[in-house]
């Protein structure tokens, strides 16, 4: 193999490929990056036997081959290339090395066998359809902070990706929650994934969604089966395994009757929620907050460090009521908010409370309360 390949283009490639390896390993070939020279592109691809990504560049390719190189290494040479350098690579087989060559910088850098990589087994999948990326990334980015990291749960270490009937019609819904906090997060949806399978996308391939497929209108193709999820653009492809389990029931979580309608500026809120918790003890982090006619109290009391209590002007006209949160839980909702105000809606202080942005539905968020 030999290909000469702008720096830029290798380096964004390798970027995207390094960051699905593991940085431990007991099989050698799983920390390697897996280079293929064919017709004018090269492809890399990397693996950590649940997601595979597979990124295509343009490239000048002398002579076409294939081999498997240390991906840190490689990314880190590219990395310290200046900028708008040619990288030549070239690997000789008898040598089992690869060369790679920048202007006056040389290196050598030894290969793994390419028929020793992993190549995740192709699935039929049942559910193909398209969908903007800043679509994609709104539903995964909002739910994505409710993922719970309890292993003994796995079933919960993920986004619940399925199609929903709201009160709209029918939609694409993502869905998250730990046990004490949970997003549920709606879109329209797109034509051709009525018949999607519920599944659960593990967290790493969430995360990797959001790196390698940014925002914008870029079109993402979406392809679900039972075990298996990809999102794929011309270039960039990621497929991974599913989460092997049944989400709960998420729908009886999600409280019906809550009246009690409390509305705030959300960013305000979340201010005022970051200086009272500053003196909340670390374990408990527990806010109160104190609800009369339109004014709320938020308030920390802890027996080691002090004190810390905040006012502010809100719309609130029911009875009184004094509930108290997990300071990183409220601070975590407040920040999925977008639009200006942010809603509340109450039952009592032992009661889950639904927390939307403004009177868009499309954006649910339940928490717990804590004793305080």
């Amino acid at each position: 193999m030999k290909v000469s390949i702008e720096r830029s283009t290798l380096m964004k490639a390798m970027s995207r490929a390094q960051s699905v390896v593991e940085r431990r390993n007991t099989i050698p070939i799983l920390a390697n990056v897996l280079i293929e020279a064919e017709g004018d592109q090269v492809s890399l691809r990397a693996t950590d036997l649940d997601i595979e990504v597979t990124d295509k560049a343009t490239a000048v390719v002398e002579r076409a081959g294939a081999t498997t190189v240390g991906a840190q290494t490689l990314h880190e040479i590219v990395r310290k290339l200046p900028d708008g350098s040619m990288v030549e690579l070239s690997d000789d087989d008898q040598s089992g090395r690869l060369e790679i060559r920048a202007g006056r910088s040389h290196f050598s850098l030894a290969t793994l066998p390419r028929e020793d990589f992993p190549v995740m087994a192709s699935a039929e999948y049942d559910c193909n359809f398209g969908v903007k990326a800043s679509v994609l990334s709104r539903l995964f980015d909002k739910a994505k902070f409710a993922i719970s990291t309890e292993e003994t749960r796995y079933y919960l270490n993920g986004i619940y990706l399925h199609a929903a009937d709201a009160a709209s019609g029918k939609v694409l819904r993502c869905v998250a929650t730990d046990g004490h906090r949970l997003a549920k997060i709606d879109a329209d949806l797109p034509e051709g994934a009525a018949d999607i399978p519920g599944v659960i996308v593990p967290r790493k391939a969430v995360n990797e969604v959001g790196k390698l497929l940014g925002d914008g209108d870029v079109v993402i193709a979406v392809s679900v089966s039972e075990t298996k999820i990809r999102f794929a653009t011309p270039e960039v492809t990621l497929t991974s395994k599913v989460i092997d389990g049944s989400f709960p029931d998420y729908t009886r979580v999600i409280p019906q009757g809550n009246t009690k309608r409390l509305e705030v500026d959300a960013a305000e809120f979340a201010r005022a929620v970051d200086r009272v918790a500053t003196v909340s003890s670390e374990r408990s982090r527990a806010v109160k907050m104190s609800l009369n006619e339109d004014r709320l109290v938020l308030s920390v009391n802890s027996p080691d460090s002090g004190a810390a209590d905040e006012e502010l002007a809100v719309a609130y006209a029911d009875e009184p009521l004094e509930i108290g949160f997990n300071a990183k839980y409220l601070l975590e909702i407040a920040n999925q908010v977008d639009r200006e105000n942010a809603v509340f809606m109450f039952n009592s202080s032992g009661d889950p409370t639904l927390m939307r942005e403004g009177n868009d539905d499309s954006a649910v968020y339940v928490v717990m309360p804590m004793r305080v």
